[in-house]
């Protein structure tokens, strides 16, 4: 089965919000008091969304904190279980340890 790609934060800003409401990164950063630099980095999949950021940025678009820190989390979870899937693997549960002994 092919596995879907891993979607960043920051593409979901990009493509659910500053393209089709026509927001420009530096508009965005004057809105919101978000430093431009932070949001071309979250841009290009090269900085989380921070507590901070979510909430500025569900100020300004009427969303959730919740709502871009848990597209966060998301994408932090699938990134480290990508990476270190077999060492996850080896992970027994301690209820399987116990029965076992």
């Amino acid at each position: 089965m092919k596995r879907l790609p891993n979607i960043h934060p920051g593409q979901i800003l990009s493509e659910e919000f500053l393209i089709p409401l026509k927001i420009t990164a530096y508009r965005l950063s004057k809105e919101t008091g978000i430093p431009q630099t932070r949001i071309s980095q979250i841009l290009l999949h090269k900085r989380s969304i921070s507590a901070d950021t979510a909430i500025r940025l569900s100020k300004f678009f009427g969303t959730t904190p919740q709502f871009w820190l848990g597209l966060q989390n998301d994408y932090d979870l699938e990134e480290e279980m990508l990476k270190k899937q077999k060492e996850f693997n080896g992970i027994q549960n301690y209820k399987d340890l116990a029965k076992a002994s």
